[in-house]
């Protein structure tokens, strides 16, 4: 099914293994496939602010934004998952979406984790930009943490200390109080279902493993975006991963923490207008 957003824009669902998924999907039929996959409890809203810029700076590509399974405007997860399966999913979107040829695949916390798995397939990516996004499992502070919120989640849902918990993950405090941002990842947060993200934050973020091994093996030209806010990714960490990916480097993005896209989209557009160049 495909509905027209805006006169440049059409929103898609395209049949995964993980069930349905939304796309957006916004420029020229013909023009190059630009993936943009957003992160855990937030949908393609978030590429909202600088979407305009690269729209403006290359008019010639085709972006794609995918809410992520149980996510956004999708049906909620049924059973549990994994980040290796989302990645099929989303060969199962490109494949439905019928794309022909490599993509430029940029991801934002989950999206890049989708992105590690993807990029060392041979032919799937032409360029990869993982933004925000850790090759380790979540620390063992942070594990307990969710752990304890949990069970209110799927209580509850996102409400509550839940949602103060999402929102300093995601935010910076300057983010979190400025009124183009916070309603982005609130509207977000009151979409999925209590037992769809239940289950998409065990199968996303508490099952998530290392994929340091991968990163020797990713085949493309990779850039991954650090921010200065956020501990668990910090710009060494970033310079770590990339000095183990071929043909890789860092960048750090500051006045952020983990939806770099949202808070800082013309420092995003940038890098990713500059990196493609190079590619």
């Amino acid at each position: 099914m495909s509905v027209s957003l805006t006169s440049n824009e059409e929103l898609v669902a395209v049949p995964t293994r993980l069930g349905d998924l939304a796309v957006r999907a916004s420029g020229p039929v013909d023009g190059r496939p630009t993936v943009c996959w957003s992160s855990m409890f937030v949908d393609s809203r978030t590429w909202d602010r600088v979407l305009p810029i690269l729209r403006r700076e290359a008019p010639d590509r085709r972006y794609l934004l995918i809410d992520p399974p149980g996510l956004g405007r999708n049906e909620p997860l049924h059973r549990r998952s994994s980040i290796v399966e989302a990645a099929s999913a989303a060969r199962d979107a490109l494949d439905s979406l019928a794309v022909r040829g490599p993509v430029d695949w940029v991801g934002n916390a989950f999206g890049g984790h989708v992105g590690y798995e993807l990029a060392t397939q041979p032919g799937v990516l032409r360029s990869f930009v993982a933004i925000s996004a850790p090759v380790e499992p979540i620390a063992p502070a942070l594990r307990r943490k969710i752990h304890v919120l949990k069970p209110l989640l799927q209580a509850f849902g996102a409400v509550g200390p839940v949602r103060s918990a999402v929102i300093e993950a995601m935010l910076t405090d300057a983010s979190a109080s400025d009124p183009d941002i916070l309603p982005v990842v609130l509207h977000s947060l009151a979409r999925p279902t209590k037992a769809g993200m239940a289950l998409a934050l065990q199968s996303f973020i508490l099952d998530r493993v290392d994929v340091s091994e991968l990163l020797p093996r990713i085949c493309v030209p990779s850039l991954y975006l650090a921010s200065d806010d956020r501990g668990d990714w910090s710009p060494d960490d970033a310079e770590r991963a990339a000095s183990l990916t071929p043909g890789a480097r860092a960048t750090t993005i500051t006045r952020a923490r983990t939806l770099i896209p949202l808070e800082q989209p013309d420092a995003v557009a940038r890098e990713l207008l500059a990196f493609w160049k190079e590619v």
